[in-house]
């Protein structure tokens, strides 16, 4: 038997409800429920709707951003992330989600699904520290 990743089934599971009018909407997800318990598959139910919300997003033109830093941004340098994200992306609307991190000294760490930008100050010092002993 071939073996499912929770991957394709978030993706199957995002196709089929293409066609699903919005009545009935609630007898689809109990037909979901029942497929991930009668495949044994209900314990890897949060990591599908995680897959799921990130398919959705990508066919939406979506990017959910998570920014730490130390400080809370201001309005003008989190509309220019905002700006740069949406370039970088190609998206059509950019989820900025901010997490104050104490033990940042400075600057931004940026995830957007699996890539990670560290424009944190500790590695900017690290880059610079590695640049002089060359």
């Amino acid at each position: 038997m071939a073996m499912v990743s929770n991957n394709d089934i978030a993706h199957a599971i995002y196709l089929a409800s293409k066609d699903v009018k919005h009545e009935e909407m609630s007898l689809f997800y109990k037909k979901i429920v029942n497929f991930l318990i009668k495949r044994k598959l209900l314990s890897k139910a949060p990591d599908i709707l995680s897959r799921l919300k990130k398919i959705i997003n990508h066919a939406e033109g979506k990017v959910v951003a998570r920014i730490s830093s130390k400080e809370k941004i201001d309005n003008t340098t989190n509309k220019m992330l905002a700006e740069t994200l949406a370039r970088r992306y190609s998206a059509k609307e950019i989820e900025m989600v901010e997490n104050l991190d104490e033990k940042l000294l400075g600057g931004f760490k940026i995830e957007v699904d699996d890539e990670v930008i560290d424009l944190t100050i500790k590695n900017k010092i690290g880059k610079l520290q590695e640049y002089l002993i060359k």
